[in-house]
């Protein structure tokens, strides 16, 4: 077993190789996808990856996979849905297929098309999630007002009409999230969103439970990991991206003790 609370450099697969069956409880990364970044120039291997996070997930564990597609010659590869679809394949359920939408972003894409602002958030379980904890803070223009609560039946008719109830001042977060690429000079190419890392964490996992991420980067989600309470376990192939990771965790530990 790999230390944990650690980031730990070199391929991937390798380092997953050394975990046992069934060990992680939330997996949460953005992988590289298509060509769209060089990554200091290391490739890696989707079908040998899938096959080992299918392998170490834990009953009832959760996979984040946040990827997106290139546009070329006029077409995205599509290679985010061949993704997602390998993993049902491979067993797992594809529990939602999350937007990540992200305002103010620079657009891309074919320029016979209208501008992307968003990425691919699916979401992949070992059979029903273990942990579900939804995040309940988008605020009900009605609320301080009564809504009818009766449903239709399969004739279409409406069914206990009278029933009312309050609106709650927040519901629930639609699967569609508005979260800002990270703007922190890290020194990353593409450096993963903390506030998106935390949400995903927060909702699929509890405190103590151990978070992996396999694409490390700049180490944003073992750092959101750390601060809600959770173990972690980075791998990360770039000694570059690692040091920068390092330093992030280091300085979070600082910055706890000081309060």
């Amino acid at each position: 077993m790999l230390e944990l609370d650690k980031i730990h450099c070199g391929d991937n697969c390798d380092l997953l190789g050394q975990l046992p069956r069934e060990c992680i409880d939330l997996v949460v990364t953005s992988p590289p996808y298509d060509d769209l970044r060089t990554y200091g120039g290391h490739s890696w291997d989707f079908f040998g990856v899938a096959w080992q996070l299918k392998r170490v997930l834990k009953p009832g564990g959760v996979i984040v996979w946040v990827v997106a597609d290139a546009t070329k010659d006029g077409s995205e590869t599509g290679s985010s849905f061949e993704q997602a679809l390998h993993f049902k394949r491979l067993g797992l359920n594809l529990l939602d297929t999350m937007i990540w939408n992200k305002p103010a972003a620079g657009a891309v894409g074919s320029n016979d098309a209208y501008p992307q602002s968003h990425e691919f958030m699916f979401i992949a379980t070992n059979g029903s999630p273990r942990v579900c904890n939804r995040i309940a803070d988008r605020r009900n223009a009605w609320h301080g007002t009564t809504m009818p609560i009766g449903s239709r039946g399969a004739d279409g008719k409406a069914k206990n009409q009278e029933a009312r109830a309050a609106v709650a001042e927040f519901g629930l977060r639609t699967n569609v999230w508005d979260v800002r690429p990270s703007s922190e000079g890290l020194g990353h190419p593409a450096p993963f969103p903390f506030d998106l890392a935390r949400d995903h964490i927060a909702t699929w996992s509890n405190p103590g439970d151990l978070v992996l991420d396999p694409f490390s980067g700049s180490g944003t989600t073992a750092k959101a990991a750390k601060e809600l309470g959770r173990r972690f376990l980075g791998m990360e192939i770039n000694p570059e991206y690692c040091a920068i990771a390092e330093r992030r965790i280091a300085q979070q530990v600082l910055e706890l003790e000081a309060v």
